[in-house]
This record gives C-alpha cells, structure tokens and sequence, in this order.
C-alpha cells in the first residue's frame, strides 16, 4: 500500500512506523504539519496515499483530508481516552499501566473507532519521554502494523470506544512543585511526567526556569527548595522529606526574546549565584571506584562503572543522548580505567532509552565560540572513538538499548560486536545538520558494509530499524526484548562471550587486523581528513551548519517537508 505519515515532527515514534513500514515493503512518504490547512491537504493529494497515519500529530487532521482519505491516528492512551497530554497524566498519577490506541481520524478529536490498540507497563522511576521511545513505542508497532494488516483486509469494520473521557491539558498549575509539602515521590512524578517537553516551571535564584528530569537522592538533605550539591551537570535540590537530582535547566523565555533551550543545570546557572560543590563520591562514583554489581544507591550518576565476573559494563546515560565535550572525556576516562582492570570484554552502554546522539548541539549553542567549542567535542569523541579502536587486548560490545543517531550511531561502530535491541531506530548519518561527519566513520562504516552502502546511508539520511540494520551488517544481533529486561540479557549474553572458549583466538585475530589496517592507512590519517572537513564548516559562519544547528536547538519549525521524507520509498533494508 501506498502510506502517508502525517507529523507534526519526525520523531522518535514516526521514524519507527516509517522504518518499520518501509521493511514490509511499503511505499512511505511524510508530510509535516506546519500549521497550513490548505498547503497540508494539497500535499496529501499530491501522494495519493491509499492510507494515512498520523503517528505523532498535535494538531487536528483537516477536514478535507480525513474525509477523503482513510486516516488512522495513534492516541497515547487506551480507547476512550482523549485529549492532549495523556501520557504526562499518566505517569504524574504514578499508573503502572497504560495504553496506545489506533482510532480512525473524525470531525471531533481522539473521538473515532478504533482499528486496533495495545496496553503496556510503567515501570517505575522511568520518565515519560523514555517510556514514549520505550514500552509506548513498542506498544505503538504492534498496534499500528495490527490496524495496516486490518484495513489491508479489507474484512475488519472500527469499533467505537464504549465511553469517551476527555482530559484536558496538563497545565502548569498542576505540574507545580511545592517544595515544602509534596513528598519526594510527587515531587519525582511532576519532573518525569514533563522531562523532556514542557519541563516544570518553578522559580528559583529569583528567575522562572523550566526543570527537566528527575532523579532520588538518598542521603543529602536540606530546607526545601534548597540547592545542596551538583554533579555532572545536574543540581540536587532538597524536598520536604529527601532531595532529587535534576539534570537540565531551561530559562522562561522573556517576552519578545529568542527561544530558549535545555541545558545541563550548572551550566544554565553558571555566573547567577548558584551553589557550586560537588556531592561527595559514593559506590556508583567511576573512577578510581570499581564496584561488583550490587543494588543501586539512590544518588545521580550518567557513567558508571561495573564489573561483573570478567565483564566490564561501562554504563552511560546522558539527557536527549547529546555527549557533550565535559561528557565525552569522562567517558574517555573511565574506558581508560575499565583497560586497567582484569575483564576479558567490555561493554558500553545505558541500561534504557538512549545510546547516543552525537554531540552536544545545545551547549555548542550557548557557547561564546559555538565554532570552538564544536570542534572541541568533535575531537573529544575522536579521542574516545580512538581509544576504542585501538583496544586489541580485549573485545569491546556496544549495547544498544534505544535510538542512536550521527556520531553516537557511529561510536558503536568502533567496537568488536554491536547488540541492539528490537525497538531501536538508528540514524547513521550527518547530512541534515550540514556536517561532513568524523568518529573515524570513513574507517568504520565502509569497513561493516562497503563503500557503496555506506555513501547511501550517508546521503539518503533516513532511519533504519535494529533488523534492517543488522541485514546490512551495521548490527551483529538484535536483542529482541522489552526496554526493562535489556539490561539484564545483555549481562547474560556478555557473560557467554566472556566464556566462550573462542576468545583468545578471537583477540589475536582482532589485534592481526588491526595492525594490516594501520599499515594500510594509519587511523590519523582518517582523523585528519575528517576534521580537515568539519573544521572548514564550524570556521565558516556562512556554513548551514550554524543555522541548522540554532533551528534544532530552538525547536523552529521547518517551512516545508524536507524533500528526503516527502519521497515515498521503498524498502531501504
């Protein structure tokens, strides 16, 4: 069939209906919502589409579009519920489960038969923006294929819901903290039911800041309110009876001023009078701490450091999965600590949600020498990538546990074996931020997949699934479970690596290889080439980079489809 995704953005989730489709099959072409009715409807004329699905659409469907045309929407809420910010209510309300619903598009929003729907679980302490790429997502597929194969048939009539409720918009008054009478947990709940978009305002310092995520303290305490510590870029702030930790800060924007836009809090503070002490260290601490695994501490931490047996697990979990030049050269620390100790593989990676983005657009942004300041996290990845590489004494995996895009798509690439699990979408490419690319990709992509394969990964720019992937050889397996037992299973597919009687022989055929590559063309000299380029395009304030790159941090809505997605393609896999 010929399908029509209508978005408001091309996010998380419709990257991954229009990856999945299009590994079915299916010719898939995109029209972005920006705000034009009659400029939309034309657009959808144009395609033809013998279905629409809307998978992530904050406006309502034009008339003359869902009335001439079948049009499916995908509602983050079981059937009967409508309204604008279903899945915030339900993880501020602390439910611990949830749904998504396929209805079809009517006059009235949220309000049409359902063609198909799936429940799923909220796991604890989980955020709502990794439970939308995560557990919702995965449910999300299985309705969205289910209700395709239902209208394919042509066999399957919709069912209205038996009742509707319609829930209004979560607004800020009910997203406020009051830091002298909420407990922890609500205070938690507020900050993931908002983490990463709208964010909850709350004053502080004397100005209104937008706050963004949260995480339990289990030991600092204060007068409400209070700020008590920092660590890695986040902020603890005391509550009535514990403290959390926030990670990012967004100012309100003044009236009339630019868009404003998250940033690591201490950051976002700097120069205002914020305090300024780290959090003293604890047994999630990385180096020079090394912990087997235990139950975790109820502190922050984005890298952390365990060891279990002879498997090193390097975890890492940075806000959005930007990496920026501070978060990169810790990493870079702890991997060099990980090589001092006595583990036959290592692996790298978050237990959920993210892997890697790439660099840190936001705070190359609020820079004072955004061009500088580029290339210092450029080269910082490098540096990481290089170390990666070079590691012959030992086998290296990358565990995917969600998305990966740029150069965190192609910092997996570094490495022996790449696990990914079944709901990830990978973006290997640069192109739509106006960037030639570095991470060593001119080694590593062209050696998994060949050079042909590699330039159109590189210049189709569209995203692939964990199994078109590993059809490609940019994946070695895919890890097909659900985001909370990925953790686990990648522990036990490391630990069978680690005994596998094949090691030693493997390593001494990793360490051969690597020494006829860099005979061939030593790994400087791709460095060298790929920053040659970025460095011409961060110097040169006319680059569309520097443009990109401020209408991605600022969330500015394009003026037109980008014309790669509003082509219907074939299957890419």
């Amino acid at each position: 069939m010929r399908i029509l995704l209508l978005a408001s953005a091309f996010n998380s989730l419709t990257q991954r209906v229009h990856a999945e489709l299009r590994d079915l099959g299916h010719p898939v072409g995109v029209e972005l919502a920006l705000g034009d009715d009659e400029h939309l409807t034309a657009a959808v004329r144009r395609h033809v589409p013998d279905l629409v699905i809307a998978p992530m659409l904050t406006t309502a469907v034009p008339d003359e579009v869902w009335s001439a045309y079948p049009c499916l929407i995908v509602h983050p809420g079981p059937p009967g519920d409508r309204g604008p910010s279903s899945l915030d209510r339900a993880v501020q309300a602390g439910l611990d489960r949830w749904g998504v619903t396929v209805l079809q598009a009517v006059a009235e929003m949220d309000a049409g038969p359902v063609w198909a729907s799936a429940d799923f679980a909220i796991p604890p302490e989980v955020g709502k923006s990794d439970l939308y790429r995560g557990e919702l997502s995965d449910a999300a597929l299985r309705a969205v294929l289910l209700a395709v194969e239902r209208f394919a048939s042509g066999t399957c009539t919709p069912v209205m819901p038996a009742t509707h409720t319609w829930q209004p918009y979560l607004s800020q008054e009910e997203r406020r903290i009051d830091w002298h009478q909420d407990p922890t947990e609500a205070v938690l709940r507020k900050l993931r039911a908002a983490d990463s978009q709208p964010g909850v305002l709350d004053t502080f310092l004397g100005e209104e800041w937008y706050l963004h995520g949260g995480h339990p303290e289990d030991q600092l305490r204060g007068t409400p309110g209070e700020q008590l510590a920092t660590r890695h870029g986040a902020i603890c702030r005391a509550t009535r009876d514990g403290a959390v930790w926030i990670p990012e800060l967004r100012p309100l924007r003044k009236p009339g001023g630019p868009a404003t836009f998250k940033l690591p809090a201490t950051l976002a503070l700097q120069g205002r009078g914020a305090v300024t002490c780290a959090a003293p260290p604890r047994g999630r601490e990385q180096p020079p701490t090394t912990r087997t695994r235990q139950p975790s501490c109820g502190t922050y931490s984005d890298i952390t450091y365990e060891e279990e047996g002879t498997v090193g697990f390097i975890r890492f979990r940075f806000p959005g999965g930007a990496m920026s030049t501070d978060q990169c050269r810790r990493l870079l620390e702890t991997y060099r600590h990980a090589l001092t100790r006595p583990v036959d593989v290592l692996v790298l990676g978050g237990s959920r949600d993210f892997f890697s983005n790439g660099i840190h657009l936001n705070v190359i942004e609020a820079a004072a020498d955004p061009a500088a300041e580029s290339l210092a996290n450029i080269e910082a990845m490098d540096d990481l990538v290089a170390e990666i590489l070079t590691t012959t004494d030992r086998l290296v995996v990358a565990a995917l546990p969600g998305n990966a895009a740029a150069g965190g798509a192609l910092l997996a690439l570094a490495v022996d074996e790449v696990w990914c699990r079944r709901g990830a979408v990978l973006n290997p490419h640069y192109r739509l931020m106006g960037l030639y690319g570095s991470e060593y990709w001119t080694y590593t992509l062209p050696r998994r997949v060949g050079a042909a394969v590699a330039a159109r990964l590189t210049e189709d720019a569209l995203p692939l699934t964990a199994p078109a992937a590993e059809a490609l050889g940019l994946v070695d397996r895919v890890v097909d479970c659900a985001p909370s037992e990925f953790a686990a299973e990648i522990t036990r597919m490391a630990d069978r690596l680690a005994r596998s009687p094949g090691l030693p022989a493997r390593l001494g055929a990793k360490k051969a290889a690597r020494e006829r590559d860099e005979a061939v063309r030593p790994l400087s000299g791709y460095r060298a080439a790929e920053l040659a380029r970025m460095r011409a395009v961060f110097d040169d304030p006319d680059a569309p980079y520097h443009a990109l790159r401020s209408a991605f941090v600022r969330k500015r809505r394009p003026n037109e489809t980008p014309r790669h997605l509003r082509t219907e393609c074939p299957n890419g896999g």
